[in-house]
């Protein structure tokens, strides 16, 4: 692994863990869903937006937390995989709905950047 990997996993891990902290401790809730461009609401259940923020959390925690029990590669392996597959259903989740899905990409390339530096 050299350091332009460790700096990915590490800007992910950084990135993985805002993103769930700031979907659990959102203090405002909004009084309306937000519409699309149909006029359907289409914003998630509270159940699946918290589902969502504990996978990124986790996935998060397992990037840049080393267990002794485990392998050094294989959790971190593990939670980039995890994390890619999240953002790959998150950009689709995206596209459907007529929303910009290239921040989402962008992690997912990032995501696979990591897995190829921890498998090669």
């Amino acid at each position: 692994m050299n350091g332009l990997d460790r700096f990915a996993q590490i800007l992910i891990a950084g990135i993985f863990l805002f993103a769930g902290l700031s979907k659990i401790f959102a203090f405002q809730r909004p009084t309306q869903p937000q519409t699309g461009p149909i006029g359907r609401a289409h914003e998630l259940p509270p159940r699946v937006a918290y589902a969502i923020a504990f996978l990124e959390i986790a996935g998060a925690l397992g990037l840049v937390v080393p267990l002794v029990l485990w392998q050094t590669d294989l959790l971190p392996g593990l939670a980039a995989i995890g994390l890619a597959i999240l953002t790959l259903a998150v950009s689709i989740y995206h596209v459907r709905h007529k929303e910009p899905a290239a921040p989402m990409l962008v992690l997912f390339c990032l995501t696979l950047l990591v897995l190829v530096g921890r498998w090669l």
